[in-house]
């Protein structure tokens, strides 16, 4: 079996309106944390800028939460600006849904690929992603082997669709030739 990796290389940008000059680009910035009590209340922010404008906005992490339900570590990370609380913030899938922005990945990932041995035949691959990079297995199997369309489906084993993106590891069997 022969791992591959796909690796973020940096942050994505935010697919996100701003609303001083209606860019569609935001970025982390500074990649910070706005933490705010009001009484036994606590709201928690992240805080973007326009790509644009370099406006800062906000993204609600935690809106009105009793204090004492957050637990102290995570509280700490918050007020220190943890810079890995704030990528995996960024990543949550549930922040994204309530703030209604996507992540724009291109050029921000990578594929690491060892090399392919001689023989023996057939060659079972692993993809394993690293963070949820949407991409099409078609394209991480053409850009990795150095295979056209054609011959990756005429070569490639796989279980899963190779056109339809896919955040999820997967695996798939390279055989030498048709069969």
């Amino acid at each position: 079996m022969l791992p591959w990796a796909v690796r973020r290389t940096k942050l994505p940008l935010l697919a996100l309106r701003c609303v001083a000059c209606s860019s569609g680009r935001a970025t982390l910035g500074d990649g910070k944390f706005r933490v705010n009590a009001n009484g036994k209340l606590l709201d928690v922010w992240l805080l973007v800028n326009c790509v644009s404008c370099d406006r800062t906005g906000k993204l609600t992490v935690h809106e009105r939460v009793p204090v004492r339900s957050l637990p102290a570590r995570l509280l700490a990370g918050y007020s220190a600006n943890s810079p890995s609380l704030v990528v995996d913030t960024l990543l949550d899938p549930l922040i994204a849904r309530r703030n209604r922005f996507a992540l724009d990945w291109d050029g921000c990932w990578e594929l690491h690929v060892p090399p392919v041995p001689e023989s023996p035949w057939p060659v079972r691959i692993t993809v394993v992603f690293d963070d949820p990079v949407p991409v099409r297995p078609e394209r991480l199997i053409a850009s990795g082997l150095g295979l056209s369309r054609r011959e990756i489906a005429d070569r490639v084993k796989i279980d899963i669709p190779l056109n339809r993106r896919t955040r999820q590891d997967f695996s798939f069997v390279l055989v030498w030739s048709v069969q």
